[in-house]
């Protein structure tokens, strides 16, 4: 009885012709994300190698700085939500995130070697993605009819992760052409940045076409929803409980005994399988209901586990990453398009700002744990504890989680 108000979000009913098509605003925030990821990942491929063998950094003092600036950003997703929402300044909000990360890159080039500097520019690059989040995923729920969000999701969420492929290449191909020469890597992500915020200015407009947000009333709060406080639960159980990439990627490269040089190389087989997979996951996800496609993902994250505590070879490896891929591209952006139309128009930058926000401290605080457990009882055990977690959270998760049948009662 509740969603008769609020339109239901698992499982709709089809709908046909131009319903079915991806709107224009998606297909110009996915351009936005495209490039502007093309702009981060140039520099986050080279930046552990310019602050650790250029500037004589420790990997310590990496870390540190790194995971800092990494929970930071997960904070400061409220922030940019309760922001977009007054008003309806979504894409003023989303704007100022995209220019700040920007102007970051010049930041570390201004730097030069001091540490200071260069812990500034990475809070400013933080700041802008934790600000830019929740607007821009709300710009995207509001921008077409609820049964097509997994669809629209899954565009926005192929394009941006065609720029993170691409970015490391661009920045490869920098460093050749310059002679290792980093500075030159900076001021290229810099001028791909701003095409990103040009973009967004030009192309995306500054309401939603198909939703139109209201100055008033006062937005209802997100946690007062029993429905998305049920999602938000089921999430932050299932991100405890995931150990985070890197540790994947580790266990790889040891059980493989892979050469260092070849370690970056890993994160793009996934990416290649959240880019192949996002679109027809958010088509399944629209067709089936967010619920099971959200559950499926973490099996398959689950199965990624499980492989792992098996004697390691490169078949296996490749089964690894691409169950990480098919994670990614059944959670990611089929939980955005499961909790938005639950949101108030109003508030639904700063509703998923939270359920972000929860998920994001979730699975640090899951890493964390994982991180102990290793350093504690070996990568095994460690490994084990985290399948038997992720086991619990998913039969945990399966319960919490709206069904469809109750959903549409």
């Amino acid at each position: 009885m509740y969603l008769a108000t609020t339109g239901r979000t698992d499982a709709p009913p089809r709908t046909s012709g131009a319903g079915r098509r991806v709107p224009g605003t998606v297909l110009a925030l996915g351009a936005v994300s495209l490039v502007t990821d093309v702009s981060s990942e140039m520099v986050t491929a080279v930046l552990p190698l310019y602050l650790v063998l250029g500037l004589g950094l420790s990997p310590l003092q990496f870390g540190f700085l790194d995971g800092m600036f990494n929970g930071t950003t997960a904070l400061v997703r409220l922030l940019g939500g309760r922001l977009a929402d007054r008003g309806g300044r979504h894409k003023r909000v989303a704007g100022a995130g995209y220019l700040l990360s920007a102007l970051s890159r010049l930041g570390l080039l201004l730097a030069g070697g001091a540490t200071a500097g260069i812990a500034a520019a990475l809070a400013a690059d933080r700041l802008g993605k934790g600000v830019r989040t929740a607007p821009r995923d709300a710009l995207i729920s509001l921008s077409g009819p609820p049964e097509t969000l997994g669809r629209s999701f899954g565009v926005h969420r192929a394009m941006d992760t065609t720029g993170a492929l691409l970015g490391p290449l661009a920045a490869f191909a920098v460093l050749r052409a310059t002679t290792d020469a980093y500075d030159a890597v900076f001021v290229v992500s810099f001028c791909t940045g701003l095409l990103g915020v040009l973009l967004l200015a030009v192309y995306v407009p500054a309401a939603s076409t198909a939703v139109r947000i209201p100055v008033t009333p006062r937005p209802r709060t997100a946690l007062r929803d029993p429905l998305f406080r049920r999602i938000l639960c089921a999430t932050a159980l299932l991100g405890a409980a995931t150990i985070g990439d890197s540790f994947l990627y580790l266990l790889l490269q040891r059980g493989l005994d892979l050469p260092i040089a070849l370690f970056p190389l890993l994160p793009l087989g996934p990416a290649a399988g959240y880019l192949l997979l996002a679109v027809p996951m958010g088509r399944v996800a629209d067709r089936t209901g967010r619920r099971l496609p959200f559950l499926l993902g973490h099996a398959a994250l689950l199965g990624a586990y499980a492989l792992l505590l098996a004697p390691l070879a490169w078949p296996t490896a490749v089964a690894v990453l691409a169950l990480l891929g098919v994670f990614y591209a059944a959670t990611d952006g089929v939980l955005m398009a499961l909790a938005g139309p639950l949101l108030p128009v109003r508030g639904r930058a700063g509703g998923l700002a939270v359920l972000q926000t929860g998920q994001a401290l979730a699975r640090l605080l899951g890493a964390a744990g994982f991180g102990a457990a290793w350093t504690l009882w070996g990568e095994r055990p460690a490994l084990w504890v985290a399948g038997l977690a992720l086991a619990g959270a998913l039969a945990a998760a399966w319960r919490i989680l709206p069904a469809p049948a109750r959903e549409a009662s």
